[in-house]
């Protein structure tokens, strides 16, 4: 199933500015590059059946096209990022490319007819085309797949070979393969500051109606350390968010002798102290999370983890859920919600709904209309009906489509009545932005719920954690203002300025409501992001703010303390004008902040040394006397 955030929340043309696309029509967006010109002219130059010959390989331009979920995202910027490598162009101008890549969904049929759109598109305008994706996996035999290449949901790491053959005129076909692709290949993504890591492929369900299946196949896990191993690489690379991918994140590793809750634990140990790069986990179906919903929750809590999750519920009537196959029942869906939403302030829960199921009543509809009513979920994607070939719902008596039309308006109607977001106005919140919005004018960030915030901001803020305040609340997201940025330090040092009341207030600890979270409390724990160190306080930067040192450092008994202090203090200050200006070459900035602690450090090795000198005198004084006596 698609992951909620890939996928546009209510009808069509009331999204707001900022409200993400859904992935259905992707393209990529990477770095403009010029078209390489072959160091031959091959354009003059006959081969021997008199016709033109090829251009070099990687040297042609490609235009990429993704449709469905996350996962499907994370294919296809892997696939860009090797075909970068190999030298050739990316475009997202159809037109101008020398070849169409289309990444496939096989959820819907409209996702499909889209897929065929644009295939017959390329045909007609005789444009070498390789798909990718769900739809040839799971469909290998479809008419419209005649006369193209095919790379597999597991052979993305060969896309190279297929395109590099499909442009000298030949059909690859590449399904089969038993091992997953490496998590360290070459990728291009979509935005810079958000990995899309997918932690497993497959599932282990049986859903009656799910086509996916058929194409990603049972599950097959990463081991814990090659994701952390990739978790490590991405922060490096400046990544600020990490999306958790996969068909059923819930189902993670029972197929190699781990679980969820050990993975996000391994995970969240290397994440940065100050919560500067946030970790968002992935859809997961209810019964694969009861067992684990303590450890979940903790997790949840955690600074550098969004207090958000989808969990898909599919129908509020135990009688459709088990026409779906869905194996778990309506009170075990709210076992999973009202347990994650007592322990994790501020948690927030986004679910799905099918209507019109076949065989689904009017009164198996009722209840999913009051489930649905009784929690009032900020996010639920309502989906009608759709059969899939080769599914064992494909065969069941069908509800009529009008009247699944009528029973989607209405539950639609229902959910775009609820007002999640009213009680934000006026509160001020932390948030990490990631992206600009559709408008273009607004930046989008998030709280720690996930709930998206739109600000108006100079882009230099993109990838970065500020602190704004909710200035106006709209249906999809809410509108705030930036007051501050926010930049990360030690305990020890937000404790020598003296903003312990600025740890509690801001700590990425604290939810939207300025509660310590359930396994982080301040007073209880300390205030880290990695377990047994004490980092992870932020100090909050604003037009108004200084750092100037607190009077009682300043008569601080403790020469050697107060000039330790006086130092870290003046580093900071430093740091943080280097921030504001946002130009300056780190390599720079390092000249001049050597250069500018040249007095500090006389200073304070003058210190040490009259201290050693006063001890030493003492010493001797003290030795003096005991021989005199």
């Amino acid at each position: 199933m698609e992951d909620i955030e890939d996928l546009l929340v209510g009808s069509s043309g009331g999204a707001p500015p900022g409200f993400r696309l859904p992935l259905t029509a992707v393209g990529l967006n990477p770095k403009k590059t010029k078209k390489k010109k072959p160091l031959i002219d091959y354009a003059n130059i006959n081969n021997n059946n008199g016709l033109l010959a090829p251009k070099i390989p990687g040297t042609q331009t490609i235009y990429i096209k993704t449709f469905g979920c996350s996962h499907n995202q994370s294919d296809s910027e892997y696939m860009a990022g090797q075909l970068s490598a190999f030298g050739y162009s990316l475009s997202e101008n159809p037109e101008e490319a020398d070849l169409w890549l289309i990444n496939t969904c096989t959820v819907k049929s409209p996702s499909q007819s889209a897929m065929d759109t644009i295939i017959t598109k390329g045909k007609s305008a005789k444009k070498p085309l390789v798909v990718a994706g769900c739809v040839p996996q799971g469909s290998r035999d479809l008419k419209e797949l005649e006369g193209v290449s095919v790379v597999g949901v597991q052979q993305i790491d060969r896309v190279v070979e297929v395109v590099e053959e499909t442009l000298k005129g030949h059909e690859v076909r590449l399904l089969t393969r038993k091992t997953l692709p490496a998590l360290d290949l070459p990728k291009v993504r979509k935005n810079k500051f958000v990995e899309i890591l997918p932690i497993n492929v497959g599932c282990l369900g049986a859903c009656t109606y799910c086509k996916t299946k058929h194409a990603r196949g049972h599950l097959g896990s990463y081991t814990v350390d090659s994701l952390v191993g990739r978790v490590r690489t991405v922060i490096l690379d400046g990544v600020k968010e990490i999306w958790l991918s996969s068909e059923d994140t819930g189902a993670y590793g029972r197929d190699i002798g781990v679980n969820l809750p050990t993975l996000l634990k391994a995970i969240v140990a290397e994440l940065p102290s100050d919560a500067g790069t946030m970790l968002r986990i992935g859809m997961t179906n209810p019964p694969f999370i009861l067992e684990h919903l303590k450890e979940i929750a903790d997790v949840l809590c955690h600074p550098c983890v969004y207090s958000f999750l989808h969990v898909p519920v599919q129908s509020g009537s135990d009688a459709v859920l088990s026409a779906m196959n869905r194996e778990y029942t309506v009170s075990e869906f709210r076992t999973v919600v009202d347990t994650l939403t007592e322990l994790v302030p501020g948690m927030q829960i986004a679910t799905d709904i099918i209507c019109g199921f076949p065989g689904e009543t009017d009164e198996d509809f009722t209840q999913t209309v009051s489930l649905i009513d009784e929690y009032k979920f900020p996010q639920v994607h309502i989906s009608q009906f759709y059969p899939r070939p080769g599914t064992p719902a494909a065969r069941m008596k069908k509800v009529p489509s009008t009247v699944v039309k009528k029973r989607s308006r209405e539950l639609t109607t229902v959910f775009e009545a609820f007002t999640p977001y009213n009680g934000m106005k006026g509160r001020v919140e932390r948030i990490w932005i990631t992206d600009i919005a559709t408008d273009g004018v607004h930046l989008v960030g998030h709280t720690k719920g996930y709930i998206q915030v739109l600000v108006v901001a100079s882009e230099s803020l993109l990838g970065t954690s500020a602190i704004a305040k909710i200035t106006s609340v709209g249906r999809w997201s809410v509108f705030g203002e930036v007051i501050e940025t926010i930049k990360d330090t030690s305990c020890k040092t937000a404790s020598s300025m003296g903003s312990s009341s600025i740890e509690e207030k801001y700590s990425p600890c604290s939810n939207t409501c300025g509660e310590a979270c359930v396994s982080s409390r301040v007073q209880e724990k300390t205030c880290a992001c990695g377990p047994g160190d004490c980092e992870g306080t932020i100090v909050v930067e604003s037009a108004a703010s200084t750092n100037t040192i607190s009077q009682e450092d300043r008569s601080s008994r403790y020469l050697i303390g107060w000039l330790l202090r006086k130092r870290k203090n003046h580093v900071h200050k430093k740091m943080e004008s280097e921030i504001t200006s946002g130009f300056k070459k780190k390599q720079e900035w390092a000249g001049e902040s050597k250069a500018s602690w040249n007095v500090v450090d006389r200073v304070l090795l003058g210190g040490m040394l009259v201290s050693f000198l006063i001890i030493v005198a003492l010493l001797m004084h003290l030795g003096f006397r005991t021989s005199s006596n």
